[in-house]
């Protein structure tokens, strides 16, 4: 599966998680959040997450979320949050096989996008039986090396 978007070049590292067991709305939500963000910042960020000391504010998929504190509507994906940091650790491994500097790296791109559909049938009473769908996310980032902010 390609990614979404272009590039080309020495400054960018990219990594793919493919067919994740994670929700796609939550992955969306949380993807948005990171975008943009610094390496560090977005790791330190995503472990909050899964500590729940941090919410993930939510834009989108509001039915029935809650407000937390200073955020608005928002939620705790620990198990999103889990998956997402380890394909941008690979990320970050990738871009240190590429010689990268590893402090100066920004998420330029995050993206979620819906994976396969696992489906089964259990037997029920009767002779019936009844579908179990399993959804599947795939991630993808692209971290992209800008020179240092001097101050």
């Amino acid at each position: 599966m390609p990614y979404s978007i272009k590039v080309d070049g020495e400054k960018y590292a990219k990594s793919f998680g493919r067919n994740l067991p994670i929700s796609l709305k939550d992955s969306v939500n949380l993807c948005r959040a990171l975008k943009g963000m610094k390496l560090d910042d977005a790791k330190e960020y995503l472990e909050g997450i899964i500590k729940k000391k941090r919410a993930v504010p939510y834009f989108r998929y509001l039915d029935s979320i809650s407000h937390r504190r200073g955020i608005g509507p928002g939620k705790y994906p620990v198990k999103e949050a889990k998956y997402i940091l380890k394909v941008l650790e690979n990320a970050e491994a990738n871009a240190e096989n590429k010689d990268l500097d590893t402090d100066n790296l920004y998420i330029m791109h995050i993206a979620a996008h819906k994976g396969q559909i696992y489906k089964r049938y259990m037997p029920r009473a009767f002779g019936r039986s009844t579908e179990i769908r399993r959804d599947r996310v795939h991630i993808e980032v692209i971290l992209e090396e800008r020179e240092e902010e001097e101050e």
